[in-house]
């Protein structure tokens, strides 16, 4: 995780990006909220990288036949290209969707967009409205159908006319456009800028936020986990990922993280899967996944209930048909209350452990993963503390995780990390196939640096989580324990991290032998001081004391 100058070089021109296009959205978004500001500008964002990407892969398919065009001409040279060459624009199109696997429209390109802002053009709604309908039903060969549906560019909070509206979205384009101007527009630091201003959205969202963001720093610790060879973390990652799922995806930023450290370890990553519920986070992922450079073929997010298992492709009934993944990551909402039936208690899912209560339905989530986990793969779940102690169904569900052998580490995290909490949170790492007979409990409640409104993780701190689970050491004093099955089932099944590693500092020993002798001594200097002090006086014919 340590990371080098050239690292910290990038990682600081990304968050520069992100902290430019953050102080845009503070300056522009006026009396309109932050999550509706947020799906404006984050679109804008996405325009102008898929934008630029397209552009750049057109100037390579063209070549010599790419228009050079003067300073004064302000039309995109793909403008003047189609206006060129009308007979093979087909052909064109036809070679574009095979290597980027998308097309856009010389008038929708963000160039055009930025210039019609520019010139306060009275067509640029239209022509927005007309690029996005056309990115999400005909610009890629997979559909992208409802990617802008949470934009509504005639909402009257951007204004009560349509040349209100017109107006402010000249202003919010332009100012963007000239904010990110001098930046880099590749998928990495666009993308981590995107990453950068959901977080800043997330953190203005509360507790809303939870529903699509997690914090980079402890989705780094997941990532890191997962991607070791689940056998023998000792020997480091795995060079190959297939399948990895994230069922309560969000924003997909847990499933990106995961994609980087697998790349930069020199691994690669298949295919990507993720689900979210919600429609508006949904839209979020898909834009986020092209952001970073992903190709449609490289992901695939679904749009539906992860508890009622509403993904066709998940919810196959023979086992020999069934999807497993070698990596399994989530961070579901904390606690959701939720009405399981009796339908629910016969699922594939549920059946041999039984129904999570309906007060919280953590081990619904951690089922549902765990079921599709493959037998040399590794998941790894954030789940809060009451998962670790609590009774009734919930032990039940434990219990037989852990007699399977199934849960290998429990570890447990500093409060107030999340947006959406201020509760300390645990993250349980599942397999079906474990070596080990004991489970590893890491307790790095104190391990954190104090911020305004959120705790944060450092990077010696991430690391000597991840370290400290790859090598599983028999014990580290005040921070993690190996313990036996015997042990757990003596404590009946409970998994609080602070009855195996206690940070409690002992109360320092008191010599009271040594106490003694020490007071007799001083009540002995007393006397004899006193008594010395009591001979002066007599000589001066002072009374004595």
């Amino acid at each position: 995780m340590k990371k080098n100058n050239s690292q910290l070089s990038t990682v600081n021109s990304q968050l520069n990006m992100g902290k430019t296009l953050w102080k845009i959205a503070d300056q522009l978004r006026g009396a309109m909220n932050a999550d509706d500001f947020r799906d404006y500008m984050l679109s804008f964002l996405f325009l102008r990288y898929l934008s630029d990407n397209y552009e750049q892969s057109a100037k390579k398919e063209l070549g010599r036949d790419y228009p050079k065009l003067d300073k004064d001409d302000n039309r995109t040279p793909l403008a003047v290209w189609y206006e060129q060459n009308p007979d093979d624009i087909v052909e064109f199109e036809k070679q574009m969707r095979r290597k980027v696997h998308y097309v856009i429209k010389p008038e929708h390109l963000w160039g055009n967009i930025a210039e019609m802002a520019r010139t306060q053009n009275g067509e640029l709604l239209q022509t927005l409205e007309a690029g996005f309908k056309y990115i999400e039903n005909e610009s890629f060969e997979s559909t992208f159908q409802g990617l802008f549906s949470e934009i509504n560019l005639n909402s009257e909070k951007l204004g009560k006319t349509p040349k209100e509206r017109n107006n402010k979205l000249c202003k919010i384009i332009t100012k963007i456009a000239e904010g990110i101007a001098e930046f880099s527009t590749d998928s990495d630091t666009l993308g981590d800028a995107y990453e950068y201003l959901i977080g800043q959205f997330a953190a203005g969202s509360g507790k809303k936020a939870g529903e699509f963001y997690t914090p980079q720093q402890i989705s780094t610790i997941l990532s890191e986990i997962v991607t070791l060879d689940s056998q023998n973390p000792t020997s480091g990652p795995k060079m190959k990922l297939n399948k990895v799922l994230d069922f309560a995806c969000g924003s997909g930023s847990l499933l990106l993280n995961m994609r980087k450290r697998m790349k930069e370890n020199g691994g690669t990553v298949g295919k990507i899967y993720g689900q979210e519920k919600n429609i508006t986070t949904y839209n979020l992922a898909r834009m986020n996944m092209l952001l970073h450079g992903m190709k449609d073929t490289e992901f695939e997010i679904f749009h539906g209930d992860t508890l009622l298992n509403q993904w066709p492709m998940l919810n196959e009934m023979n086992p020999a048909k069934k999807v497993e993944f070698d990596a399994v990551v989530a961070n579901p909402p904390f606690s959701l209350r939720w009405e399981p039936d009796d339908t629910l208690a016969e699922d594939f899912r549920f059946k041999s452990y039984g129904l999570a209560p309906k007060s919280a339905a953590d081990f619904a989530f951690l089922l549902h993963g765990f079921h599709y986990l493959a037998d040399n793969g590794t998941m790894a779940i954030i789940l809060p503390h009451g998962v670790l102690f609590r009774g009734g169904a919930e032990k039940k569900i434990r219990t037989k995780l852990l007699k399977d052998n199934n849960i290998d580490a429990v570890i447990g995290l500093p409060a107030n990390l999340f947006y959406s909490t201020g509760i300390p949170v645990c993250i349980l790492i599942l397999k079906k196939c474990k070596k080990e007979d004991d489970v590893l409990f890491i307790n790095a409640s104190e391990h954190f640096e104090k911020g305004k409104r959120q705790n944060y993780l450092r990077y010696e701190d991430i690391d000597r989580i991840v370290e400290t689970y790859k090598n599983r050491p028999e014990k580290i004093e005040r921070f993690a324990s190996r313990v036996s099955m015997k042990k757990i089932e003596e404590n009946d099944y409970n998994l609080n991290v602070s009855r195996y590693v206690s940070t409690a500092v002992a109360e320092e020993k008191i010599d009271l032998d040594g106490v003694n002798k020490n007071l007799s001594e001083i009540e002995k200097k007393i006397k004899d001081s006193t008594a010395k002090h009591n001979e002066y006086l007599k000589e001066l014919g002072l009374k004595t004391i």
